[in-house]
């Protein structure tokens, strides 16, 4: 429902990825703000769903920013609604990896997503861009009683704001198959993104993702 339902809902991904799409960036609107993060959506062309984009400042450094969006294995001890996340295969500047969540109000949902990784000197410091993409041929077969998502792209981009400070802009596409009027399913896309930042923000406090 990136990573965030980290990058579902909103993670997948969990999961949110700066997705393509023709539409103007103007056409951008708010629709929520709370817990310091702005939620905006618009139209994305050919689809009832959405299209959403939050922007929100976690304390923290964007590289232990990074770390632990970038800890996909552990996703399943502090990501919304995560049952399983498992990396699949690992580069320098990529990963694949395959993620299952259990929204409880629906079926487990599952996927496994090719993630793009970069960075580049920022002022106070390093930015960072995760994107990703289906990738469901490159992981494990479908299961039976699980609903195989095939639309979910998204991305992390963390940008400095402070010696140790990130402002972080999450922007997922995605649909999880849940068979709900148009507004519902993006309300709860709504509710997973807010989910989303509050996990990264708590883990981010952890001792093992931050550097100097």
């Amino acid at each position: 429902m990136k990573q965030t339902l980290i990058a579902l809902l909103a993670v997948g991904a969990g999961l949110v990825f700066a997705s393509a799409s023709p539409t103007a960036e103007e056409d951008w609107k708010l629709v929520k703000q709370s817990n310091a993060v702005a939620i905006y959506s618009r139209p994305h062309p050919g689809s009832r769903l959405k299209e959403f984009k939050a922007i929100g400042e976690i304390d923290a450094s964007t590289k232990t920013v990074h770390n632990v969006i970038d800890d996909v294995d552990a996703y399943e001890d502090f990501m919304p609604y995560t049952t399983e996340a498992t990396v699949l295969e690992k580069n320098d500047n990529s990963m694949i990896a395959y993620q299952r969540l259990s929204p409880k109000i629906v079926a487990d949902r599952d996927y496994t997503l090719r993630i793009e990784k970069k960075s580049w000197p920022a002022q106070f410091g390093i930015a960072y861009l995760s994107e990703w993409k289906p990738a469901n041929e490159q992981g494990p077969a479908e299961k039976p009683g699980v609903f195989r998502v095939k639309v979910c792209n998204g991305s992390w981009l963390l940008e400095p704001a402070g010696a140790n400070k990130t402002r972080a802009t999450y922007s997922v596409f995605t649909d999880s198959g849940i068979t709900a009027p148009p507004f519902l399913a993006n309300t709860i896309s709504e509710t997973g993104i807010s989910k989303l930042f509050a996990a990264v923000r708590k883990q981010a406090k952890e001792p093992k993702y931050q550097t100097k």
